[in-house]
């Protein structure tokens, strides 16, 4: 019978097996402490907003939050302007390892995309999303002089005279803006579409009756309305919210079934961002949305808290970008 003798390793080859399979259990322990004890450095989180916005002010109170939970400064560096390139550019060519994140809304997922052509660049191919943060309505807001007193008054003006209708907005394709285009298509109708650079001279001159009518959220509208210039004729929602239980919502004042314009606001990362770093980043993000004094500050903001996983963000931005690319080629609309 033969044997046959297994042949000896030589010293070099077992150390070199020896050190390759200490290599690999050292990485892959580094691997599992920085993922479980995630994160061991401060955390930045760049935003599109300015400094004193809504999306701004929720944001610092979770970075509060977050700070705590994670024993680490959680450092908020805001990059308005440039239609969110100038946070986007920022953010993206860093280190996809959950220690810069990015604040953006549903429109810098969804309609950039279609406004910038040109660019080709696609926000959800080149970042994961990682946490939601909130949604916000919007309130139809006509000056409180305004013989309007409901949508059925608004959209029956718009048709007796095409265009002659003016609606304003913070912008080129923001939801103001899309939320305006969406309401003509719905009704058939067409209306005047003013960009403002500021919101603060949007809603003054919604107030003055230089344009007629304007979306609006809660908090950037407040001011205004309290002043008494202002008045809230709908909520493109499709129901009633606490903070203005008195404001129809779109069907009740008698807008088109179905309509609602909202955004909403999420975190983000680089893509290729690993899996469990992400998975940890979005369990305490929703474990700060529901501590009381957090829910609180959304609720004065009329700011509807989200529970999306990833997967769900990445859903409804791609309802609203099917949405919104409609609107957008109906108008030929473009920021290129």
């Amino acid at each position: 019978m033969t044997i046959f003798k297994q042949p000896l390793l030589s010293k070099t080859t077992f150390l070199a097996a020896s050190i390759a399979s200490l290599l690999t259990s050292f990485c892959v322990q580094a691997l599992a402490q920085t993922t479980s004890n995630f994160p061991t450095k401060p955390v930045t989180i760049v935003t599109a907003f300015a400094a004193g916005s809504g999306p701004d002010a929720v944001l610092r109170q979770v970075s509060e939050k977050l700070s705590k939970l994670w024993n680490q400064p959680v450092l908020i560096n805001n990059k308005p302007g440039g239609g969110g390139f100038i946070a986007i550019e920022a953010t993206q060519r860093t280190a996809a390892d959950g220690y810069t994140l990015i604040q953006l809304d549903s429109e810098h997922l969804a309609a950039l995309p279609h406004l910038y052509k040109a660019k080709g660049y696609v926000t959800l191919n080149n970042f994961d999303p990682v946490a939601p943060l909130f949604r916000t309505p919007f309130l139809v807001a006509v000056a409180t002089d305004s013989k309007w007193q409901n949508m059925k008054d608004l959209i029956n003006a718009s048709k007796v005279a095409p265009n002659a209708v003016s609606y304003g907005s913070w912008g080129v394709g923001s939801p103001g803006h899309l939320g305006g285009e969406h309401l003509s298509l719905l009704t058939n109708t067409e209306m005047t579409h003013v960009a403002f650079r500021e919101v603060s001279q949007l809603f003054t001159s919604v107030g003055a009756g230089d344009v007629q009518w304007s979306f609006a959220s809660l908090p950037s509208s407040q001011g205004i309305y309290k002043a008494g210039k202002l008045r809230y004729i709908a909520i493109a929602a499709a129901k009633r919210i606490p903070q203005m239980p008195d404001v129809p919502t779109m069907v009740e004042a008698g807008g088109p079934a179905g309509f609602e314009v909202n955004s909403f606001v999420s975190l983000l990362a680089p893509k290729g961002i690993a899996s469990d770093v992400k998975a940890k980043i979005h369990a305490d993000v929703l474990k700060v949305l529901a501590d009381p004094e957090v829910k609180a500050r959304f609720n004065n903001f009329a700011f509807e808290t989200l529970n999306w996983t990833p997967e769900e963000m990445r859903k409804n931005a791609e309802i609203k970008s099917k949405i919104y690319a409609e609107l957008v080629k109906r108008k030929n609309i473009s920021l290129d």
